[in-house]
Protein backbone atom coordinates (compact mmCIF):
# COMPACT_ATOMS: atom_id res chain seq x y z
CA UNK A 1 0.00 0.00 0.00
CA UNK A 2 0.79 3.31 -0.95
CA UNK A 3 2.55 5.50 2.03
CA UNK A 4 3.29 9.27 2.35
CA UNK A 5 6.44 10.20 1.76
CA UNK A 6 6.14 13.78 4.25
CA UNK A 7 7.60 11.79 7.41
CA UNK A 8 10.45 11.27 5.31
CA UNK A 9 11.49 13.73 2.86
CA UNK A 10 8.58 16.35 4.09
CA UNK A 11 6.27 18.09 1.44
CA UNK A 12 8.31 22.08 1.50
CA UNK A 13 8.71 21.96 -2.20
CA UNK A 14 5.98 21.46 -4.38
CA UNK A 15 8.34 18.73 -5.99
CA UNK A 16 8.30 16.69 -2.95
CA UNK A 17 4.51 17.20 -3.28
CA UNK A 18 4.43 16.06 -6.62
CA UNK A 19 6.23 13.15 -6.40
CA UNK A 20 4.53 11.54 -2.67
CA UNK A 21 2.66 8.64 -4.04
CA UNK A 22 -0.49 9.43 -1.76
CA UNK A 23 -0.63 13.17 -2.05
CA UNK A 24 0.43 13.42 -5.62
CA UNK A 25 -2.41 13.41 -7.31
CA UNK A 26 -4.21 15.67 -4.42
CA UNK A 27 -1.18 18.26 -4.96
CA UNK A 28 -1.59 17.96 -9.08
CA UNK A 29 -5.05 18.77 -8.67
CA UNK A 30 -5.13 21.66 -6.56
CA UNK A 31 -2.08 23.32 -7.62
CA UNK A 32 -3.72 25.18 -10.16
CA UNK A 33 -6.61 27.22 -7.78
CA UNK A 34 -4.41 27.61 -4.37
CA UNK A 35 -1.21 25.79 -2.51
CA UNK A 36 -1.62 22.72 -0.96
CA UNK A 37 0.96 23.80 2.45
CA UNK A 38 1.53 26.86 4.03
CA UNK A 39 4.89 28.06 5.21
CA UNK A 40 4.87 27.03 9.24
CA UNK A 41 7.45 29.52 9.96
CA UNK A 42 5.88 32.66 8.47
CA UNK A 43 5.77 35.93 11.06
CA UNK A 44 4.13 39.36 10.82
CA UNK A 45 6.72 41.56 9.17
CA UNK A 46 8.62 44.44 11.12
CA UNK A 47 6.51 46.77 10.64
CA UNK A 48 3.07 45.40 12.81
CA UNK A 49 3.76 46.38 16.37
CA UNK A 50 2.68 43.97 18.88
CA UNK A 51 -0.19 45.83 21.13
CA UNK A 52 -0.65 47.94 18.80
CA UNK A 53 1.28 51.00 19.89
CA UNK A 54 4.82 52.36 21.44
CA UNK A 55 4.90 52.60 24.94
CA UNK A 56 3.57 55.46 26.46
CA UNK A 57 7.18 56.34 28.47
CA UNK A 58 8.80 57.26 24.97
CA UNK A 59 5.93 58.17 23.06
CA UNK A 60 5.71 62.15 22.18
CA UNK A 61 8.58 62.95 24.36
CA UNK A 62 11.59 65.14 23.93
CA UNK A 63 15.08 67.22 24.75
CA UNK A 64 14.04 70.56 26.59
CA UNK A 65 16.49 72.79 24.78
CA UNK A 66 18.05 73.80 28.19
CA UNK A 67 19.21 70.15 28.36
CA UNK A 68 22.92 69.43 27.34
CA UNK A 69 24.47 67.74 23.77
CA UNK A 70 24.41 64.32 25.59
CA UNK A 71 21.97 64.29 26.98
CA UNK A 72 19.52 61.00 26.94
CA UNK A 73 16.89 62.34 29.22
CA UNK A 74 13.22 63.29 27.57
CA UNK A 75 10.28 65.33 28.71
CA UNK A 76 6.55 65.49 28.01
CA UNK A 77 4.87 68.23 26.02
CA UNK A 78 3.24 69.08 29.08
CA UNK A 79 6.39 69.24 31.30
CA UNK A 80 7.94 71.43 29.01
CA UNK A 81 5.65 73.61 29.04
CA UNK A 82 5.60 73.62 32.65
CA UNK A 83 9.53 74.03 32.58
CA UNK A 84 10.20 76.51 30.58
CA UNK A 85 9.29 79.45 32.20
CA UNK A 86 10.80 78.05 35.32
CA UNK A 87 14.10 77.75 33.29
CA UNK A 88 13.65 81.22 32.63
CA UNK A 89 13.10 82.74 35.61
CA UNK A 90 16.60 80.66 36.66
CA UNK A 91 18.42 82.13 34.32
CA UNK A 92 17.54 85.45 35.22
CA UNK A 93 18.49 84.70 38.79
CA UNK A 94 21.83 83.55 38.01
CA UNK A 95 23.61 86.83 39.10
CA UNK A 96 22.03 87.16 42.20
CA UNK A 97 24.44 86.10 45.11
CA UNK A 98 24.12 83.56 47.96
CA UNK A 99 21.12 81.40 46.10
CA UNK A 100 20.94 77.89 46.85
CA UNK A 101 19.85 75.90 43.32
CA UNK A 102 16.86 74.35 45.07
CA UNK A 103 14.57 75.13 48.18
CA UNK A 104 12.69 71.72 48.96
CA UNK A 105 9.33 71.96 50.58
CA UNK A 106 7.98 69.10 52.01
CA UNK A 107 5.88 67.55 54.66
CA UNK A 108 7.65 66.64 58.39
CA UNK A 109 6.33 62.82 57.87
CA UNK A 110 8.27 62.90 54.85
CA UNK A 111 11.84 64.14 56.26
CA UNK A 112 13.59 60.73 56.45
CA UNK A 113 12.16 59.17 53.86
CA UNK A 114 10.90 60.26 50.05
CA UNK A 115 12.28 64.30 50.74
CA UNK A 116 15.40 62.94 52.24
CA UNK A 117 15.92 60.56 49.09
CA UNK A 118 15.27 63.47 46.75
CA UNK A 119 17.42 65.96 48.66
CA UNK A 120 20.15 63.62 48.18
CA UNK A 121 20.05 62.80 44.73
CA UNK A 122 19.74 66.57 44.19
CA UNK A 123 23.38 67.26 46.06
CA UNK A 124 24.88 64.12 45.23
CA UNK A 125 24.75 65.46 41.66
CA UNK A 126 26.02 68.89 42.53
CA UNK A 127 22.80 70.85 43.33
CA UNK A 128 22.21 73.09 46.25
CA UNK A 129 19.52 72.06 48.30
CA UNK A 130 17.54 74.43 51.09
CA UNK A 131 16.26 71.63 53.29
CA UNK A 132 14.08 71.52 56.29
CA UNK A 133 16.19 69.20 58.51
CA UNK A 134 19.06 71.83 57.88
CA UNK A 135 17.53 75.04 57.28
CA UNK A 136 14.08 75.83 58.65
CA UNK A 137 12.90 75.84 62.15
CA UNK A 138 10.32 73.52 63.54
CA UNK A 139 6.40 74.30 63.52
CA UNK A 140 7.34 77.12 60.63
CA UNK A 141 4.44 78.10 58.48
CA UNK A 142 4.37 75.86 55.56
CA UNK A 143 3.75 79.08 53.23
CA UNK A 144 6.54 80.52 54.99
CA UNK A 145 8.58 77.72 54.41
CA UNK A 146 7.66 78.10 50.33
CA UNK A 147 8.18 81.78 50.53
CA UNK A 148 11.55 82.14 52.10
CA UNK A 149 12.44 79.35 50.37
CA UNK A 150 11.89 80.73 47.30
CA UNK A 151 13.60 84.03 48.12
CA UNK A 152 16.80 82.35 48.89
CA UNK A 153 16.79 79.74 45.80
CA UNK A 154 16.43 80.04 42.27
CA UNK A 155 13.49 77.46 42.22
CA UNK A 156 11.37 75.89 44.36
CA UNK A 157 10.11 72.27 44.17
CA UNK A 158 6.84 71.08 46.86
CA UNK A 159 6.68 67.14 47.26
CA UNK A 160 3.65 66.67 47.31
CA UNK A 161 3.33 62.79 49.35
CA UNK A 162 -0.39 62.07 50.86
CA UNK A 163 1.47 63.04 54.07
CA UNK A 164 1.72 66.38 52.26
CA UNK A 165 -2.06 66.40 51.36
CA UNK A 166 -2.85 66.07 54.90
CA UNK A 167 -0.69 69.16 56.04
CA UNK A 168 -1.84 71.45 53.24
CA UNK A 169 -5.52 70.63 54.45
CA UNK A 170 -4.82 71.28 57.83
CA UNK A 171 -3.17 75.01 57.54
CA UNK A 172 -5.46 75.76 55.06
CA UNK A 173 -3.10 77.42 52.50
CA UNK A 174 -4.91 80.94 50.97
CA UNK A 175 -5.58 80.85 47.12
CA UNK A 176 -4.67 84.69 46.86
CA UNK A 177 -1.06 83.71 48.70
CA UNK A 178 -0.57 81.05 46.70
CA UNK A 179 -1.25 82.51 43.28
CA UNK A 180 1.23 84.97 43.92
CA UNK A 181 3.95 82.30 44.61
CA UNK A 182 2.76 80.61 41.59
CA UNK A 183 2.65 83.47 39.61
CA UNK A 184 6.29 84.11 39.93
CA UNK A 185 6.91 80.93 38.11
CA UNK A 186 9.48 79.30 40.65
CA UNK A 187 7.38 76.58 41.55
CA UNK A 188 7.29 72.93 40.50
CA UNK A 189 5.34 70.33 42.16
CA UNK A 190 7.10 66.76 42.76
CA UNK A 191 3.81 64.00 43.10
CA UNK A 192 5.48 61.28 44.86
CA UNK A 193 2.32 58.36 45.85
CA UNK A 194 -0.35 60.33 45.16
CA UNK A 195 -1.97 62.10 42.22
CA UNK A 196 -2.25 65.03 40.75
CA UNK A 197 -5.99 64.62 40.81
CA UNK A 198 -6.02 64.21 45.04
CA UNK A 199 -3.97 67.41 44.60
CA UNK A 200 -6.39 69.63 43.04
CA UNK A 201 -9.23 68.00 45.61
CA UNK A 202 -6.62 69.92 48.30
CA UNK A 203 -5.41 72.77 46.19
CA UNK A 204 -6.62 73.83 43.03
CA UNK A 205 -4.43 76.17 42.22
CA UNK A 206 -1.29 74.21 43.03
CA UNK A 207 -2.82 71.32 41.26
CA UNK A 208 -3.24 73.11 38.51
CA UNK A 209 0.26 73.84 37.32
CA UNK A 210 1.22 70.21 35.96
CA UNK A 211 5.31 69.41 37.20
CA UNK A 212 6.86 66.23 37.80
CA UNK A 213 5.83 62.75 38.97
CA UNK A 214 7.25 59.57 40.18
CA UNK A 215 4.15 57.21 39.18
CA UNK A 216 5.89 56.36 35.52
CA UNK A 217 9.74 57.35 36.15
CA UNK A 218 11.79 56.85 39.33
CA UNK A 219 12.72 59.07 42.05
CA UNK A 220 16.22 59.50 40.66
CA UNK A 221 14.84 60.28 37.23
CA UNK A 222 13.02 62.90 38.36
CA UNK A 223 15.73 64.13 39.96
CA UNK A 224 18.13 63.63 36.89
CA UNK A 225 15.39 66.01 35.02
CA UNK A 226 15.24 68.75 38.31
CA UNK A 227 19.42 69.37 38.21
CA UNK A 228 18.90 69.66 34.39
CA UNK A 229 16.69 72.53 35.26
CA UNK A 230 18.93 74.01 37.46
CA UNK A 231 22.20 73.44 35.76
CA UNK A 232 23.43 76.72 33.91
Amino acid sequence: MARCTAPVNGHRTASAAANCPVCGSLYNRRSNSYPLYSNPYSYPSSSTSYGGSKSSSTQNRTKAHWSSANSTILYTSAEIRTLTPIRENIEKRSDLPDLRDVFLCHAWDDRKGAAKELHDLLEHNGVSVWFSEKDVLLGSSLLREIDKGLAKSRVGIVLVTPSFLNRVKGEGIADKELSALLARDLLVPIVHNTTFENLREVSPLLGSRSGLSTTEESMDRVAAKLVELVTL
